[in-house]
């Protein structure tokens, strides 16, 4: 299926105002809302958009640091890659986690309480993880920026 403008702006409008009601959102992309419902309905059943969320406060839930761990694994043979990504998927601090190009094998985004909790969950999940041959971890000092809204 092609994205047609319409589509785009509920994509884009759906990806900062989730909550939004049908009748709302057929108001600001000038459809029915009938014909707004039906659009939404076929961009997820066509797997556009994979669900909705919540976004939490991070200093709120007390988890305010973010710390961005570069992995390299000990081989790159398909059993040693997917044993390691089943075991990440497993450990709830992980946010991300990527498969990467480049120096690293694999870069996480943790968050942490502060450096004690990221040293708890170093030593608990991230130093067990198979396979893992090297490991760096950045903290960062400040987000300067942050979306979940990819560009439409």
């Amino acid at each position: 299926m092609q994205l047609d403008a319409t589509d785009r702006r509920i994509l884009g409008i759906l990806q900062k105002e989730g909550r939004l009601s049908n009748a709302e959102l057929s108001e600001r992309v000038n459809l029915s809302p009938s014909a707004c419902h039906r659009r939404v309905g076929r961009l997820e059943a066509e797997g556009y958009i994979l669900g909705y969320v919540a976004l939490l406060d991070a200093r709120r839930m007390n988890r305010p640091t973010t710390v961005f761990v570069e992995i390299t694994l000990s081989g790159q043979a398909d059993e040693v890659l997917e044993a390691f990504e089943r075991a990440v998927k497993l450990v709830p601090d992980v946010l991300e986690c990527h498969l990467m190009a480049g120096s690293a094998d694999y870069l996480l985004k943790v968050v942490a309480q502060d450096t004690d909790d990221f040293a708890r969950i170093h030593r608990q999940y991230l130093a067990r993880l198979p396979g893992v041959a090297q490991m760096h971890s950045s903290f960062a000092l400040r987000t300067v920026r942050q979306t979940t809204a990819i560009p439409v």
